[in-house]
């Protein structure tokens, strides 16, 4: 828990200081005068200021933002001497620069940690794959529990190689979002026996396009063994003899295809509410042995399932995903951008009633997904502070009062009409602002407690 506030508070004081760090550059750069760069709203918790007439840099209680302040006569009174410092005052084009350079900074800073977590390199799964989904694009295509995916063709564009288990399932979110069909060339595990299959990814429809739509294309966990783990004593599995490393042939002459399907077959174990036996068959030393095994019950919600009280399964295979000095930032680059490019994508779809709301996310979801990344080890965590930087970044630029692209609204209304904004509709637009993100913020918060309660 504490693992989790304190990465939380880090990854937002990173990027609220990037963001306004973006602003306060580019306008003291076109001569204006800061007067204030907090960081967090509230009760000031610490103050720095070198001199009268320099920058106040503060730190407050609540750590939800910050805002950069700079002299403006529409905020308060400005001295003769200081009107060319005044953000007012200054051109439109520099006016644009200031207001873009935040959501800019954010969009810098993603390339530069998705380069790093390159450079270091990430472990991630081996593109190897569990039992697709049943009925799915995947199984439609033939794509097999085992199959290790080398390397896809988009519309019959050139194949790009898989580089891990990750990179199949970004690849064919991109995919689906551009409605294209794919072509996969995979092996077995051992990397033999090549065959080229194609999944018709053109066939989902719109609504489907959500945070769930790598098990709506048919792609479930990375493949795992169907060998026991650690036997915990006076358990079921104890008890019918099996031991630590046990690989599991077969349960009820049903043949186990990997450690997921074998977890299927224990919960289901059940009939009518009571334990029933099963027969099942395990190879150990290079011996096939018969083992009669009895799960025990347990509720799961409203259901009764079985357990054996063992761990189940190995640890997928991993690879390193590393890059070199150049290709690390040509990647970094890219990611940005996809990123960005899907993040804009899946709003439109959200605004246009084409993709679900529960896509949204808040404060609790990032909070969990930052700990969880930091304990993963520090190019996830980079990776993880890149993808809600670049979520930083574009949500600013949406063309809505409050926010830095309803600023830059107005200015392209300047600049096409030659006279500002009316004082009336800025007004008008700030209100219809502020319903439309507290709109947005609510449906985010209400996201957060039901993923945390499990009803997403």
């Amino acid at each position: 828990m504490i693992t989790t506030v304190l990465a939380f508070l880090f990854t937002l004081g990173v990027l609220v200081v990037i963001h306004e760090f973006g602003h306060y550059r580019v306008a003291v750069a076109c001569g204006v005068k800061v007067l204030r760069f907090s960081v967090g709203f509230g009760r000031v918790l610490w103050r720095r200021q070198a001199g009268p007439d320099a920058t106040e840099f503060v730190l407050c209680a609540l750590p939800l933002g910050g805002y950069v302040k700079m002299l403006d006569e529409r905020e308060g009174e400005v001295k003769p001497s200081e009107l060319n410092q005044a953000f007012n005052r200054k051109p439109l084009w520099q006016r644009t620069a200031i207001v873009f350079a935040g959501p800019f900074a954010n969009l810098i800073m993603a390339v530069v940690l998705y380069s790093t977590a390159y450079w270091i390199g990430i472990e991630e799964p081996k593109a190897v794959v569990g039992p697709p989904v049943a009925g799915s694009a995947a199984e439609r295509g033939g794509l097999r529990t085992g199959d290790w995916v080398r390397s896809l063709a988009i519309d019959g564009d050139d194949w790009q190689d898989v580089r891990s288990l990750t990179d199949l399932r970004w690849q064919l979110t991109q995919a689906a979002m551009q409605q294209h069909s794919v072509q996969l060339q995979v092996t077995d595990r051992d990397g033999r026996a090549t065959r080229t299959l194609r999944l018709d990814l053109a066939g989902l429809e719109p609504a489907e396009l959500d945070s769930n739509l790598a098990k709506k294309i048919g792609l479930g966990a990375a493949y795992s063994e169907p060998v026991l783990g650690e036997v915990k004593a006076g358990g079921p599995a104890a008890a019918a003899g099996l031991l630590q490393g046990d690989r599991v042939l077969s349960v009820d002459g049903v043949t186990v295809q990997d450690a997921q399907s074998l977890r299927e077959r224990i919960r289901a174990g059940v009939k009518a509410g009571k334990a029933a036996a099963q027969h099942w068959q395990v190879e150990r030393a290079g011996r096939v042995l018969p083992i009669d095994l009895t799960p025990r019950v347990v509720r799961d919600g409203d259901a009764s399932v079985g357990r054996i009280d063992a761990f189940v399964g190995q640890p997928p295979s991993m690879v390193t995903v590393r890059h070199g000095p150049l290709e690390g930032l040509q990647q970094g680059l890219a990611r940005t951008w996809e990123v960005s490019s899907l993040t804009v994508k899946m709003l439109g779809r959200m605004v246009v009633g084409q993709a679900s709301l529960k896509n949204l996310s808040g404060p609790l979801t990032i909070a969990d997904y930052a700990g969880q990344s930091v304990q993963q080890g520090l190019a996830y965590y980079l990776g993880f502070l890149a993808l809600v930087s670049v979520s930083l970044g574009v949500l600013n630029l949406l063309p809505l009062p409050m926010l830095d692209g309803g600023h830059l609204m107005y200015y392209i209304f300047e600049g096409v009409t030659g006279r500002p904004v009316s004082e009336l509709w800025l007004a008008r637009l700030q209100r219809g602002g502020i319903v439309v993100l507290l709109t947005m913020m609510s449906v985010a918060l209400f996201n957060d407690v039901t993923r945390l309660l499990g009803l997403h």
